[in-house]
């Protein structure tokens, strides 16, 4: 299906036909159709790869493409610089945060463009000019508050403010605004985008949760392997439909579990204790299990990971494996106990991203391929086409820059880097944040081959489906300790919310 031009009128706020990009020998857009109405929420759908990134760029005026049209309220538009976007009305809710932490939330919002007099920065209009802004927007936000003291949620509020107070945006691009935080403080960000909607804005708005898109948008358009598929109203279709859409096939499950958890308990926390945000908590792993553990943003669920694998020194408490008590130990230790370690920012903490796939898959494991300060580059590259092939990783080849992948391919290549040591035990924080739902079918399977090994993995995640989907046990963290424990058989999302709040 293709969007009839000869349609295409003034009522439109935004008409995009035949827009073509590629970038050397990679053709990243084949051919863009979109269309969005004043007041509507579309969601741009496509698992990763598909060109929604490349799209959006050009939207906003990043790289100019190498075809096709652009027409706001049925004007030709043609950018040049993000400037010219933001001056035609088209702003943008990044997925990466861009808060520069020690500056105030006013002064972040207001950057490059803050009210002077006697050409200094007029403070007192910047923090009035904010807070009837926040007002506005029902953001319960101080405008002095430095970013660096505010919640993730908290931040990207601040970020969808930013966004909107260049005045004449009518067009706003909601890029994963909810990846980095839980169910509770993404209706937050819904109860906004549905009243920036009622103001007649149009919002484009991307996610791979599909349970969002679903909740938030009244219409869809689908884009594949960089072309345009199908668009349609969110009413007519069903959570199966879009995804057989998405991936170009038959649906059959949207997760792989077959892992057989046993009662044999391989790994033991007793008593943790970390300042005041990790309070007593004793749990245990089994063999062959998938533990999951959900909470709230500030639950802790995140920092007791960082305490198991010796990123932060626990106050009190140990961590049994096997034979081995580990107390105040560091990452190194942990690796050599055979425990490994997918954090949930895989840009800032499990990836070199200037660096290729294969130094990124090899990183962890050089000094088994390394004799006397040399690496056996021959070795370095087989074992990365392992991975590659394993994980089927979506790259020209190991030498391609990792940064240059989509985000379900660089968590792919942090999986891979993992696998090469065979851990036993496996920490995996939002193991499929910002992924299309393809790839994660592939991380689950991993998942359930890698317990079926008589191995453990413990997974946290913000996403209720995904937790219920693929845990065998439930534990929910709140305010730090331990709330409860649900099996995932008895486990509902209201069960777990009221536990988690």
């Amino acid at each position: 299906m293709t969007v009839d031009t000869q349609t295409l009128s003034p009522n439109w706020l935004l008409e995009v036909s035949g827009v073509k990009k590629a970038f050397g020998q990679v053709v990243a857009l084949k051919n863009a159709e979109f269309r969005l109405r004043p007041g509507s929420i579309h969601a741009l759908c496509g698992g990763n790869g598909a060109g929604k990134s490349t799209f959006l760029s050009i939207l906003m005026g990043f790289i100019k493409p190498d075809a096709g049209d652009i027409l706001i309220k049925g004007e030709r538009c043609d950018f040049n610089h993000p400037r010219d976007a933001l001056k035609a009305g088209i702003a943008i809710v990044q997925q990466e945060l861009s808060a520069i932490p020690d500056l105030t939330v006013a002064e972040n919002i207001w950057l490059g463009r803050e009210p002077k007099r006697f050409g200094f920065v007029d403070f007192s209009t910047l923090n009035q000019r904010t807070r009837t802004l926040l007002d506005e927007l029902d953001f319960q936000i101080d405008a002095t508050e430095k970013m660096r003291n505010l919640s993730v949620a908290e931040q990207q509020l601040v970020e969808i403010a930013k966004a909107l107070s260049h005045s004449n945006a009518d067009i706003i691009i909601m890029d994963e605004p909810t990846s980095a935080i839980g169910e509770e403080d993404a209706q937050k960000i819904f109860q906004t985008i549905t009243r920036l909607a009622g103001k007649g804005k149009g919002i484009i708005y991307v996610s791979h949760r599909l349970s969002e898109i679903f909740q938030i948008a009244d219409s869809y358009s689908i884009f594949r392997d960089g072309a345009y598929i199908h668009e349609g109203n969110i009413a007519d279709i069903n959570r199966e439909q879009l995804i057989e859409h998405i991936i170009g096939g038959e649906y059959d499950s949207e997760f792989a579990k077959f892992n057989q958890p046993t009662e044999d308990v391989m790994m033991e926390v007793r008593n943790l204790c970390w300042r005041n945000k990790i309070k007593d908590i004793s749990l245990n792993l089994k063999r062959g299990e998938i533990l999951g553990i959900y909470g709230l943003v500030g639950s802790g669920r995140s920092e007791f990971l960082d305490l198991i694998f010796g990123i932060q020194h626990a106050d009190s408490g140990t961590i049994q494996i096997g034979n081995k008590t580990l107390a105040r130990h560091s990452p190194k230790e942990s690796i050599n106990s055979g425990i490994a370690y997918v954090t949930e920012d895989r840009k800032e903490t499990g990836l070199v991203l200037c660096r290729s796939v294969s130094e990124n898959i090899n990183v962890s494991s050089f000094a088994d391929i390394s004799r006397v300060g040399f690496i056996n580059e021959k070795r370095e590259q087989e074992r990365a086409n392992d991975m590659i092939k394993r994980f089927n990783v979506k790259t020209l080849d190991g030498d391609q820059i990792v940064g240059n992948l989509s985000g379900g391919n660089q968590q792919k290549v942090v999986l891979g880097r993992w696998a090469l040591l065979d851990p036993e035990v496996l920490l995996l924080d939002e193991p499929t944040r910002g992924i299309d739902v393809g790839a994660k079918k592939e991380i689950y399977s991993f998942m359930s081959e890698f317990t079926l090994k008589n191995k453990g993995i413990i997974m946290v995640s913000s996403e209720l489906s995904e937790i219920i989907g693929m845990s065998d046990r439930i534990l929910v963290f709140r305010d730090g300790e331990l709330a409860g424990e649900l099996s995932a058989a008895d486990a509902t999302q209201t069960e777990l919310m009221k536990l988690a709040v």
